[in-house]
């Protein structure tokens, strides 16, 4: 038999073990590393599939290391896909976990090509300066067929023009979510947000807890780009956050979905799984409204990449294969709530029957209106006036 995939166990509150979230944040310091079985946080709304049911067409690669390290988000991949990976390829998989792309970054840098770590899931902003800084490899794509089944659409975005360092493992937006017994006008834009806001939801308002996307509200709102440098709209921007918005905001919240869908706010900004998450925990679904605003807003990537100083880059490589495989990314997208980009998904889940397609997938026009986000010389502003409207807050 062998050996059972070594992953991290993480040790969170009673209410991170009860959801899950494109990003859930490891509460505290301890973190075990166990062997013998699969212990993860949380609990998928939908069945996964058995070890069994996953693909493992693919055949293994020769020779194949004994071992593959992740540096991941937490609750990111469907532990039956681990455990599949490791019966069909040997490996076993360990997977730290980190909070943020800038955690991620400081601890490779630090390393210098001696972290240890296979397999990093940065989000696609953060990847030029990654390859700038010499924290990835560069792929051998002879190794990776199934980058044939990702959608054409996310290939080639402009961190990776050539996908030569990264490919998509989940893609989503940004957009806000309602609760139709308090906000009773529709709701259809940013700056109804705003007006919401500042009225009917005062003090029952959460806001991502990131930098960007705060700011973000006032510049879609205004059509401004959401990456500007232009010190005159940053400081509008700051002036509006700290002066006029501010005061009416309840809490500054990843992951508000479920409470929303609890009570807990009126309004909240987030991303589509986690509005799909929240949806899909409430008794009155019915009560809440998702709302992709217009005129613009985010397309988010996360991306599979290789760690510079890889010491299993044969297993790094056949793990982005497997996932890459249709039936495992489709496996993939059940447990996160997350497109995963391969062609077939959308097709697959309506036969399946899927709850909240629209949260998941995304019309051409839709995504005419999202951009990417860059990391730029505002960075810092951004940083400033967020803590400036966070000590401001209600």
């Amino acid at each position: 038999m062998k050996e059972a995939p070594k992953i991290t166990r993480i040790l969170a509150s009673e209410e991170f073990a009860h959801r899950f979230s494109r990003r859930s944040i490891l509460l505290g310091s301890a973190v075990g590393v166990i062997s013998g079985g699969l212990l993860l946080a949380g609990c998928s709304t939908s069945k996964s599939p058995k070890a069994g049911e996953l693909s493992s067409a693919a055949p293994k690669p020769s020779p194949i290391e004994s071992k593959l390290n992740m540096y991941n988000w937490a609750q990111y991949d469907d532990p039956n896909l681990v455990t599949a990976f490791t019966s069909a390829f040997g490996p076993a998989v360990q997977i730290d976990v980190y909070s943020s792309n800038e955690e991620m970054i400081a601890k490779l840098s630090a390393a210098k090509g001696t972290s240890g770590y296979d397999l990093v899931i940065p989000s696609g902003t953060y990847i030029p300066q990654m390859i700038k800084n010499g924290l990835l490899e560069k792929f051998d794509k002879a190794q990776l067929p199934n980058l044939a089944k990702v959608e054409p659409a996310l290939l080639g975005r402009s961190w990776d023009p050539t996908n030569d360092y990264s490919i998509c493992k989940d893609w989503g937006t940004t957009g806000y979510m309602y609760d139709t017994k308090v906000i009773k006008r529709p709701m259809l834009t940013w700056q109804d947000f705003i007006d919401a806001a500042q009225h009917e939801a005062s003090g029952k308002v959460s806001v991502l807890d990131s930098p960007p996307e705060v700011a973000a509200i006032y510049f879609w709102a205004k059509g401004f780009y959401w990456a500007t440098e232009v010190k005159a709209e940053l400081d509008a921007a700051e002036k509006f956050l700290v002066d006029d918005f501010a005061s009416h905001i309840k809490a500054f919240d990843s992951y508000p979905g479920i409470k929303l869908a609890q009570g807990g706010y009126a309004l909240s900004e987030l991303w589509n799984g986690d509005a799909r998450q929240g949806l899909l925990a409430s008794k009155n679904p019915e009560r809440y409204k998702w709302v992709l605003p217009t005129p613009r807003t985010e397309l988010w990537m996360d991306n599979w990449a290789i760690a510079a100083g890889v010491k299993n880059p044969v297993a790094a490589h056949a793990w982005i294969n497997f996932i890459l495989d249709p039936v495992n990314a489709f496996t993939d997208m059940q447990y996160t709530g997350y497109n995963t980009g391969i062609m077939g998904n959308e097709e697959k889940a309506k036969a399946a029957k899927l709850e909240y397609l629209d949260l998941i997938f995304f019309t051409p026009a839709q995504i005419a209106t999202m951009d990417t986000g860059e990391i730029n010389s505002a960075q810092a502003r951004l940083v400033e006036m967020y803590s400036k409207t966070k000590a401001k807050a209600g």
